[in-house]
């Protein structure tokens, strides 16, 4: 009768995949328990073979470098063993059995958060029980490791490297600490700093953060699928995975290193209209076009929507998305779909309030308004501020900036420019296509003779790079 009961379950779990996929856990459930020989013998002895934690690690040290850091292998085995089996005392053993290891994968790639949550719950910690959130925030941030580890070592970055973009180590603690801002007690409160990591936190608390933070099962399912080399090559039903990147245009070969790092960069890139996710271009980077408000505008009037980056004096950095092209007037432009974000010392992304419509401004060379780029908040108040006389800039919010809701980003309220990135988002817009807008010296060929018999050279030339469109960066 158990034995029934048992393989009914594993039945239905395997039900859940297809059958290409169910051949590749099979596969792979061989080669970890070292199962060989002919199909109807392997078949036999499979049922009886299982998988110990040694044999886990070696497959991953088979490897020059291992596409899973060690700390996240144990905890993989952990939530494999801690799959109970009907009439098994699972708990005690240190081997996992074929059956754990298809349910494991069954509930973690395909079940519900309810299905997740127990495997989770021993992934944290071993002991299971209410887990402190310095446990949590430790899972997390393995969890965070891991993904950009395997998809540095599967080279599933799209352009972007470890060697191209700044030092993931602060990025993933910050990325950890904003997932875990999302814990709520069943009172509703969420506990914060040092009060969150010594406050326990009960499995249903746990299961409604896993419900409601969806990158918890998106990562997991990257370190799965990418990390045990299983079901990565299929269709996935699900696109979270397909756009976790986007494709990085216009660094590649130029020696600049990004202000984002790779966190950073998924975090963002999750928080963008759909559309847009897929691809980043580069438009403009301080350290390439130098420290000019004309070269800023030059490179990004007309190029649709866009991510701006700031690093100032003191090493913070944040910045903006502005959902529209840039256009140089007097007026506010942009929709509710612009924010303003905060990627060190912490990660966090501020969205409209509805109080006002000042989006986004870009200004140069008006007598009666101000001069500059900015978002949120009103003239002289803004939540984000760059002044036109390039290198000042502004972020004054008290408390708060009224359009994004956010805090001061800069370290001190009036900020000295250290560094700034422009990068498009989505597709290039009609109007930004190769001809690009023509230059006035374009059109008249004897305004530009005169201009050289004059001696003056053509200011305008240097401001028009080719785009970077066709080049591959993967």
């Amino acid at each position: 009768k158990m034995g029934n009961a048992e393989s009914n379950a594993y039945q239905n779990h395997l039900s859940r995949f297809l059958p290409e996929e169910q051949s590749d856990i099979d596969g792979l459930f061989d080669t970890l328990s070292g199962s060989s020989g002919s199909a109807g013998a392997k078949n036999a002895k499979a049922a009886k073979k299982t998988l110990t934690l040694a044999a886990l690690q070696a497959r991953q040290f088979a490897h020059t470098r291992e596409p899973l850091p060690e700390p996240m292998t144990a905890r993989l085995y952990n939530g494999m063993k801690s799959i109970d089996l009907p009439g098994k005392s699972s708990g005690l053993t240190e081997h996992v059995a074929k059956e754990q290891f298809v349910i494991f994968m069954s509930n973690l790639l395909k079940g519900n958060a309810d299905e997740k949550i127990s495997i989770i719950m021993r992934m944290i910690a071993k002991t299971g029980g209410p887990l402190k959130g310095k446990q949590i925030q430790e899972f997390a941030e393995d969890l965070i490791t891991s993904v950009v580890h395997v998809l540095s070592y599967r080279k599933e970055l799209k352009g972007w490297s470890l060697e191209n973009t700044r030092d993931s180590s602060s990025g993933v603690k910050a990325l950890a600490s904003e997932l875990l801002s999302e814990l709520k007690l069943p009172d509703g409160s969420k506990p914060v700093g040092s009060q969150l990591l010594e406050t326990n936190f009960d499995q249903s608390v746990i299961e409604d953060w896993v419900y409601r933070v969806p990158q918890i099962s998106v990562f997991l399912s990257v370190v799965i699928r990418q990390g045990l080399h299983v079901l990565h090559s299929l269709p996935d039903q699900t696109n979270d995975i397909l756009n976790l990147v986007p494709h990085c245009k216009g660094i590649k070969g130029r020696g600049v290193v990004s202000l984002f790092d790779i966190p950073a960069i998924i975090y963002i890139n999750s928080h963008l209209p759909a559309e847009m996710q897929h691809k980043w271009q580069l438009l403009f980077s301080s350290r390439l076009h130098g420290e000019s408000f004309s070269q800023l505008c030059a490179h990004i009037v007309n190029k649709g929507p866009c991510l701006v980056i700031i690093r100032d004096l003191d090493g913070f950095l944040f910045g903006g998305f502005a959902s529209h092209s840039w256009e140089v007037k007097p007026q506010f432009q942009g929709d509710n779909r612009c924010f303003l974000f905060s990627v060190f010392p912490t990660l966090a992304v501020y969205t409209y309030t509805g109080y006002n419509d000042h989006y986004m401004y870009l200004n140069h060379g008006q007598q009666t308004m101000p001069n500059g780029l900015g978002m949120g908040g009103q003239h002289g108040y803004f939540g984000l501020w760059i002044d036109s006389d390039y290198g000042k800039g502004h972020s004054k919010a008290k408390p708060r900036c009224t359009t994004y809701n956010s805090p001061q980003l800069s370290a001190q309220e009036d900020f000295t420019l250290d560094a700034m990135e422009v990068w498009a988002v989505g597709d290039a817009p009609e109007s930004a296509g190769r001809k690009g807008k023509k230059s006035i010296l374009d059109v008249d060929p004897q305004a530009q003779a005169l201009l050289e018999m004059a001696g003056k050279s053509r200011q305008s030339e240097g401001l028009r790079e080719p785009l970077e469109e066709d080049e591959d960066d993967d």
